[in-house]
């Protein structure tokens, strides 16, 4: 089953991560299989993908994936989206991509990954601000 949000960040505080995506502990692990990155406002900004040390804590309002198919059957919690928390997720170790974007409104990246990047169960995945970064709007698309 497939899965897809597109949300608007707030967070552009450099250091911090300004996008989460969460897995649930049923049915377990997700497969990331592409992510895109537009800018929202003209500030160049520098972003990267990566699983945080520390997943956040209390996320703010987070918001479930939607369902590609809506006949597929979806229990609320599974896949879930946070834009802000009580304590935020830590900085990833290392990036699976990292990509600097001009000052230019709607500029943006697509990235895709053919076999995914797999969400372990009850973890995270993050966008970083590796600078200080605009709001951008992104989407995710993911399998379970």
């Amino acid at each position: 089953m497939k899965v897809s949000l597109g949300v608007r960040t707030s967070n552009g505080t450099t250091a911090n991560a300004c996008w989460e995506i969460r897995t649930g502990a049923t049915p377990g692990r997700a497969k990331l299989i592409e992510l895109g990155i537009t800018l929202a406002e003209a500030t160049a900004s520098v972003f990267g993908l990566g699983y945080p040390q520390a997943i956040g804590t209390t996320p703010t309002s987070p918001v479930d994936f939607l369902k590609i198919d809506p006949n597929d059957v979806l229990a609320s919690g599974v896949i879930q989206s946070a834009l802000a928390w009580d304590t935020g997720p830590t900085i990833p170790v290392a990036f699976f991509r990292r990509i600097a974007l001009p000052a230019t409104i709607g500029t943006g990246v697509i990235w895709t990954f053919p076999e995914g990047i797999v969400i372990p169960v009850s973890s995270s995945i993050v966008v970083w601000n590796l600078d200080t970064n605009a709001v951008a709007d992104m989407y995710a698309v993911l399998e379970i």
